[in-house]
């Protein structure tokens, strides 16, 4: 069974906490994993952003929201337990509580006012996404996508450039992603047409003991396993056991295997992790907007 939408999880967790007694989060994410069948696996993924844990995030909006309609109280921090009004729906439950369910309560129809959610909230997050989501689900989504975007735009745009540019492109890249010694010998392009496989060099240490050799291919279509056994023919001829590949297409499964197999360490990049990397090392890319989420500091609260 799939982790379910956080609006699917609103009447187990509202049935779960009836009779009164205090509950958290913790206790009854453990009760309704059971209940759903979920697997280690489902319980350990994570939302795009790879900081918070699908199932909890879920689990913990289903409770926002049960909150803001009154049908759970607050105890104190961390501990809740079911309104008046909660144990009145259970006497004749819905086959289903969502968001259209809960609008019929006005303290949640105002906190949906007040928060500008309207039927027509999310206007770059498909219907179906935005029905299912938490809103961290929904600017996850819409952040991978806005990336995703990018990365399709920097591709194309690399594929208009010169190739040797693209090679003084991949150089800069291993140079802020930290590879390569002090100095302004740490990166180079070597010269272009003349290279004999090998398109540049990353000194990781001032006498250049250590060196990464590149070799970058402007292609469209797939690398195979000749053009990676002619750069390693280039790494033996430098007597070297380190280099990475990085192409804008792909690799096919036969190039990927035989550089698995090599005794010299070999790093075969793609067009789309070279973009993700471009993004991520801020290469060719600029900011143009910063989002900082966040939340209730509630140790500040404490003394209150």
């Amino acid at each position: 069974m799939s982790i379910p939408d956080f609006q699917s999880l609103m009447l187990p967790l509202l049935r779960h906490i009836s009779g009164g007694k205090e509950h958290t989060l913790a206790g009854s994410r453990d009760l309704l994993a059971k209940q759903f069948q979920l697997t280690e696996e489902e319980l350990s993924q994570k939302l795009p952003s790879g900081v918070a844990n699908t199932f909890y995030n879920r689990l913990a909006w289903a409770k926002i929201y049960l909150e803001r309609a009154g049908l759970i109280t607050k105890v104190r921090r961390g501990v809740f337990r079911i309104s008046v009004t909660g144990e009145g729906v259970l006497k004749n439950p819905p086959e289903r509580i969502d968001i259209a369910y809960l609008d019929q309560f006005p303290d949640f129809k105002g906190f949906r006012e007040k928060s500008g959610g309207s039927e027509d909230e999310q206007t770059t997050v498909p219907e179906s996404t935005a029905l299912s989501s938490t809103p961290e689900e929904a600017l996850d989504f819409a952040y991978k996508n806005l990336r995703d975007d990018l990365a399709a735009q920097l591709l194309a745009q690399i594929k208009l450039s010169h190739p040797s540019f693209f090679e003084k492109l991949v150089v800069d890249l291993m140079l802020k992603m930290g590879y390569g010694g002090p100095g302004e010998d740490a990166g180079t392009v070597t010269s272009y047409g003349g290279d004999n496989g090998i398109d540049g060099i990353i000194n990781e240490d001032m006498l250049g003991l250590d060196v990464i050799y590149l070799q970058a291919k402007r292609w469209e279509s797939t690398i195979g396993r000749p053009e990676i056994q002619k750069f390693v023919g280039a790494l033996v001829g430098k007597r070297a056991r380190k280099g990475v590949f990085l192409t804008t297409s792909g690799f096919s499964s036969e190039a990927i295997a035989y550089a698995a197999g090599l005794d010299a360490k070999i790093v075969l990049i793609d067009g789309l992790r070279l973009a993700q990397l471009m993004i991520d090392f801020d290469v060719g890319v600029s900011s143009t907007q910063t989002y900082t989420i966040k939340r209730i500091d509630h140790d500040y609260f404490e003394g209150e």
